[in-house]
């Protein structure tokens, strides 16, 4: 074992790596120009998960990024982070601040969407609530586009995303990650949000 191993513990890319023997997804290794990632299949849907970074000149910082795209049919969109983080997240036009009818739940997440009724209906499902409680920090959305490094989509496709700051190399929390994409794709698909049709699209 190297002394930077023994000092620091395992690499992101051991740990993901790990995460792909324990739930059979995908490791990609990373070339001079993109970095690893992980890919996940559920259902119809390709889960992603790798990093990248952001410089600003005198300093740089690396988000972790989650992202499923799907076919939107209705384009409904919803936010949700943990109450008191400052994201831009909120300052989306045509979103409203909207609760769910769970005192407990609605106190420690401001929750936006383009339709309450279909927000209701997505954070009815008890286990969601419970995958979304299992993040320490909590920034998921669905978007029409990327941000950073956008990646294009066809009218009628929009992307699940999760961006934090820094590198998750925790392999419960990473589980439990893609577990909350899977129960979020599923669920909207239950509720008429999503259609299980492979998107037409290529994530770089």
């Amino acid at each position: 074992m190297s002394f930077l191993r023994k000092l620091f513990g395992p690499s992101r890319d051991e740990i993901w790596q790990q995460l792909c023997a324990e739930t059979g997804a995908r490791f990609v290794a990373g070339g001079f120009w993109n970095g690893s990632k992980v890919e996940a299949t559920h259902e119809a849907w390709t889960i992603t998960l790798d990093t990248y970074t952001v410089s600003t000149g005198k300093s740089s910082v690396t988000y972790t990024r989650l992202r499923a795209p799907y076919v939107n049919p209705e384009g409904f969109r919803f936010s949700i982070q943990r109450a008191g983080l400052l994201t831009g997240v909120a300052k989306w036009f045509g979103m409203q601040d909207l609760e769910i009818g769970d005192p407990g739940f609605d106190e420690g997440y401001v929750i936006k969407g383009t339709d309450e009724q279909r927000v209701r209906q997505l954070f009815a499902n008890a286990n969601l609530r419970a995958l979304v409680a299992a993040q320490p920090d909590l920034v998921l959305s669905v978007q029409d586009h990327e941000g950073y490094f956008a990646t294009h989509y066809p009218p009628d496709t929009d992307v699940l995303l999760y961006v934090v700051v820094g590198v998750i190399t925790d392999l419960a929390r990473l589980k439990l990650l893609f577990d909350l994409f899977a129960e979020v794709l599923d669920t909207l698909c239950t509720i008429g949000a999503a259609y299980e049709t492979p998107p037409n699209v290529d994530l770089r």
